[in-house]
């Protein structure tokens, strides 16, 4: 077996099945001027379009983008030309790790409630399934996903099965002054400590969540997804749900929750999954950092294909509750699209479409996403994708390309 205490945390490239592309260094303004840190990716990601048409050409409903990258690699990415269903398939849930996938034995698995609190507990899987059940069908995002422009597909829509943890919590009694909940993941890597190369350390995965984020009535402990016992890649035997924020938070293969009276800043809180952004100009700019949580409103166009009056663009809006998506065509004016299922719940994606009397010939096609809140998903040209310089929360609008073939 894999000797877990020596394992690295992956780079980015590692982690999304990129290792073997070779990065191109271009400065802030270059990225800029590309429009951002998505079109900064698609500058340094080249990829075989000729290759990916002749591969999906069997689809004979589908019309091929001409600009997508391709699906799955290493974290099982999602094939947004294939979509047809809005729960997602087990065998196609994405994954991604950062020390590795362990292996747990179920039986002898345990997972302790610890910290600040009155009553610690060290709990089975049997007692935690012999708990009172609930299931959350959810939206799960990578924080990553887009942020290269050949990791377009981390991203998926499942039914989760578990019990709350709020209730949990409330048994082992929350001291006064716990103020976060830290959930540790059995996965465990080496760490050269900042400004010291000479000294490594251990260190589990975790994150964190405020108490009162924790005891939120729709956050599951989670043992199954659509029916079926966890994968190993998806957190085996248990993990937590936490509807509403990027995969990150929620952690895999979970062998520890503790309550802590400080905030909690470990690596994947506090160096990692941190958004850096300039806030102002170059002139009298701050550059803020910010800690990946919530998630944020996104959109795609999934798919083209031909009807008997002519084309239909399918795609998924999600993130923060839909009010409406807009799409444009060859950067015309936005028009209404029809939203499908998942409209109104907040933490499912939206399924959308809408009819196109498509000419032949290239086109391209964009998508944005309107909360009910009002909040409209930015271009990748905003100020707020631009100034962005690092792959997190990459959720400016996509613009596909395609052509329409000769009737």
């Amino acid at each position: 077996m894999e000797d877990r205490s020596r394992r690295q945390a992956r780079t980015p490239a590692e982690l999304y099945g990129l290792a073997d592309v070779t990065l191109e260094v271009i400065s802030r303004r270059e990225v800029i001027r590309r429009g951002g840190a998505v079109a900064a990716a698609a500058t340094v990601f080249p990829t075989d379009f000729a290759e990916r048409l002749a591969q999906i050409s069997s689809q004979d409903d589908v019309i091929p983008w001409t600009n997508a990258p391709p699906a799955g690699g290493r974290a099982n990415t999602l094939d947004w030309q294939t979509l047809d269903s809005w729960v997602t398939p087990t065998e196609q849930l994405f994954s991604v790790g950062h020390y590795g996938t362990p292996e747990l034995d179920g039986e002898a698995w345990r997972l302790e409630i610890t910290g600040m609190v009155d009553r610690p507990m060290t709990l089975t899987l049997d007692d935690i399934q012999s708990r009172p059940q609930q299931d959350v069908t959810m939206l799960l995002e990578c924080a990553g996903n887009r942020g290269f422009a050949t990791f377009m597909g981390a991203v998926h829509n499942a039914k989760w099965t578990g019990t709350p943890l709020a209730p949990l919590l409330r048994e082992a009694g929350i001291h006064d002054g716990g103020v976060e909940i830290v959930f540790f993941g059995a996965d465990t890597g080496t760490e050269t400590l900042l400004h010291r190369d000479d000294i490594e350390v251990d260190q589990q995965f975790a994150r964190s969540l405020s108490v009162e984020d924790a005891m939120r009535d729709n956050v599951l402990l989670a043992w199954a997804v659509n029916g079926e016992s966890l994968p190993i890649g998806n957190g085996y035997p248990l993990r937590l749900i936490a509807p509403g924020w990027y995969g990150v938070a929620n952690v895999k293969w979970l062998t520890r929750i503790e309550v802590r009276d400080t905030r909690f800043m470990g690596k994947f809180m506090a160096r990692d999954y941190v958004t850096l952004r300039q806030e102002g100009s170059d002139e009298d700019g701050v550059w803020a950092e910010t800690s990946v949580g919530r998630t944020n409103i996104n959109s795609i166009p999934a798919n083209v294909v031909r009807t008997d009056g002519g084309y239909r663009i399918n795609g998924a809006a999600w993130g923060k509750p839909i009010d409406r998506v807009e799409v444009s065509i060859d950067g015309g004016d936005w028009q209404p699209v029809a939203l499908g299922e998942g409209a109104d719940d907040p933490y499912t994606w939206t399924f959308w479409h809408l009819e196109w009397a498509a000419s032949p010939g290239a086109h391209t096609v964009t998508s944005r996403a309107i909360s009910k809140d009002g909040e409209i998903q930015p271009t990748t040209d905003d100020p707020i994708m631009v100034q962005k310089i690092t792959y997190w929360e990459s959720y400016g609008s996509v613009v596909r390309e395609i052509t329409i073939p000769d009737q």
